[in-house]
């Protein structure tokens, strides 16, 4: 297979300071800090402060753009143009990155705010309540929701993703309950 040696790129995940060169058919590899793939910003210290920043851009021109170019702000027309313009941007492929920062989630969920404030009469009313006069859901609860489905998904092998790569059930029958609640496992 040929590579385009001008295309490869390395990056390091290491907190060492010895960070080795790389090289490629006599071709020095550039190391790089931060590296996009399939519209996900990917950093070297694995945190994703800069994706959301990026999605938060994103979505808030895109909320200007319908704030501008939209005359007549009726609740239906608004909710539609931000479900089908603005909330993909908020939500392409967070299971890669779903924010666990609140810093990160108070971000993303401005844009949200800022669109429930653009419907007429809603402004003076709490979020919570905007969200349930428009039936949304906040963006963290859809991130979890999503979540849910794709472990259950794995659970009934509905999914590629082996279930036992990642969650084994809970052995302990003092509990109350059914059979397959999930065990807490430690990382390292």
């Amino acid at each position: 297979m040929l590579f385009n040696y001008d295309k490869c790129k390395v990056m390091h995940f290491s907190k060492k300071h010895n960070l080795f060169n790389y090289h490629l058919k006599n071709h020095q590899l550039i190391s790089v800090t931060q590296e996009k793939d399939l519209s996900i910003l990917i950093t070297d210290d694995l945190k994703i402060l800069q994706q959301c920043r990026q999605v938060y851009s994103k979505a808030s021109k895109m909320l200007g753009v319908i704030n501008r170019s939209i005359v007549h702000k009726s609740k239906d027309i608004l909710l539609s143009l931000y479900i089908s313009l603005v909330r993909p941007h908020l939500e392409y492929c967070t299971a890669a990155w779903s924010p666990h920062y609140v810093k990160d989630k108070v971000l993303l969920e401005k844009i949200q705010h800022r669109f429930t404030c653009m419907i007429v009469g809603m402004k003076e009313l709490p979020y919570e309540e905007r969200l349930r006069r428009l039936g949304l859901w906040t963006l963290e609860e859809r991130r979890v929701r999503v979540d849910l489905i794709e472990v259950y998904r794995m659970s009934k092998e509905l999914s590629k993703v082996k279930f036992d790569y990642f969650f084994e059930y809970a052995t302990d029958s003092r509990t109350r309950g059914h059979h397959l609640k999930l065990k807490k496992g430690e990382f390292t």
